[in-house]
């Protein structure tokens, strides 16, 4: 294996950071005899769905677990690890260093890497590697400060291999932080022939008393949207049983779109960092959640308080012609395409209503697109209206 360490640093104590299934996010913790860990636990919640859609036919509905990912097994597995490690559950681990905490995440691209390897669409995937990890540390108000990747082949591709690390720069660059290091590793047949895997690190900073936890959040907050590129880097395996059952080829053009079917599901993951960052400046942001895996369902509940819970009004926004598509092609339930995928929305935050005020104007005057998509209300889970 061979390791690509861009920047050298003094030597530190270190420390490590568990991985996730399903999104599900774990501390870091100290290796020192006496550790300290610091995060914001959620609890598992139950949440009411109000599905709108009806089967007219005896087409079998595809759903995420039927496609082989189980969400709630994930869950499961992030219950036992509490026992073991407390203190687990919010988007990134804070680690506490001064008047700061370092916040980092980890996180992968998935079965999205199949759809790199048919469409050979490689120079935008290391993108999607470093959203997943920058939009989860900044979910906590943290300004990403360097980034961490580990490319492992079957036989390393040169050519191949720098246009994903190339993307890697660039998400670097749209998030404005490092690429410290990497590890490339050339592992004979344990990948498939010109097949690769990724994984990618992000630590950030934020001040303690800046620090977004969503425990101020009160019922009257308002939750606004904002929009995603497209599938982002979740829910793929599901996508790819609803590719292979349309007949379509990932050549032939999206339905009701303007792009191939193989470009639209390969659009980078948004990279949320700089406008949130810009937003959470100004004041009013109580809580924010990455939609990844778990979609709306799992994750706005996640930054919420005990006792609260949202109302999402559906006719907010206009669903995105291929998340159209991917229901209509898999006949999937509306309570499953809610709990699996972002479906137009890839960044809630939960504000004060004069906070969602400032933020819908400078969206109406175009500086960027945002929704009023619902309200934090009384009661727990996440209800659809």
């Amino acid at each position: 294996m061979e390791a690509r360490i861009l920047h050298s640093s003094s030597p530190s104590s270190c420390w490590f950071s568990s991985g996730s299934i399903n999104r599900h996010r774990f501390s870091s913790t100290s290796p020192s005899p006496n550790p300290l860990s610091v995060s914001f636990p959620q609890k598992t919640r139950t949440t009411r769905v109000l599905s709108m859609s009806k089967k007219d036919d005896d087409t079998e509905s595809l759903s995420y677990k039927g496609s082989g990912v189980d969400i709630d097994a994930g869950t499961e597995l992030v219950r036992r690890i509490a026992k073991m490690a407390p203190g687990i559950g919010g988007f990134g681990g804070l680690f506490p260093l001064g008047d700061s905490y370092l916040v980092a995440g980890t996180d992968g691209v998935g079965t999205k890497l199949k759809l790199a390897f048919e469409t050979g669409i490689h120079h935008t995937i290391g993108i999607d590697l470093v959203a997943m990890s920058v939009n989860d540390i900044v979910t906590s108000g943290a300004k990403p400060l360097f980034f961490l990747d580990y490319f492992a082949t079957s036989r390393l591709d040169v050519d191949l291999a720098e246009k994903v690390i190339k993307g890697i720069v660039d998400g670097c660059g749209q998030s404005d932080c490092a690429l410290l290091g990497g590890e490339t590793a050339e592992m004979p047949d344990f990948y498939a022939e010109g097949e690769y895997d990724l994984s990618g690190f992000a630590v950030g900073i934020v001040k303690k008393d800046s620090v977004i936890n969503g425990k101020n959040i009160v019922a009257g907050d308002v939750l606004i949207g904002l929009p995603s590129s497209g599938v982002h880097s979740n829910g793929f395996s599901l996508v790819r049983k609803v590719v292979a059952r349309s007949g379509l080829s990932l050549k032939d053009e999206l339905p009701g779109g303007s792009t191939t079917l193989g470009e639209a599901l390969m659009a980078p993951t948004t990279i949320y960092v700089k406008q949130v960052l810009d937003i959470i400046s100004r004041g009013g942001v109580k809580g924010i959640a990455h939609i990844t895996g778990g979609g709306f369902t799992d994750n706005i509940p996640r930054v919420f308080p005990d006792g609260l819970g949202a109302v999402i009004h559906t006719d907010a926004w206009e669903l995105p012609p291929l998340f159209k598509w991917i229901q209509q092609s898999g006949r999937i339930e509306d309570s499953e395409m809610r709990r699996t995928f972002n479906l137009g929305i890839g960044m809630v935050l939960v504000v004060s209503p004069e906070a969602a005020s400032r933020i819908l104007g400078e969206a109406k005057n175009g500086d960027y697109v945002a929704y009023r998509i619902g309200e934090v209300v009384d009661g727990e889970g996440v209800t659809y209206h």
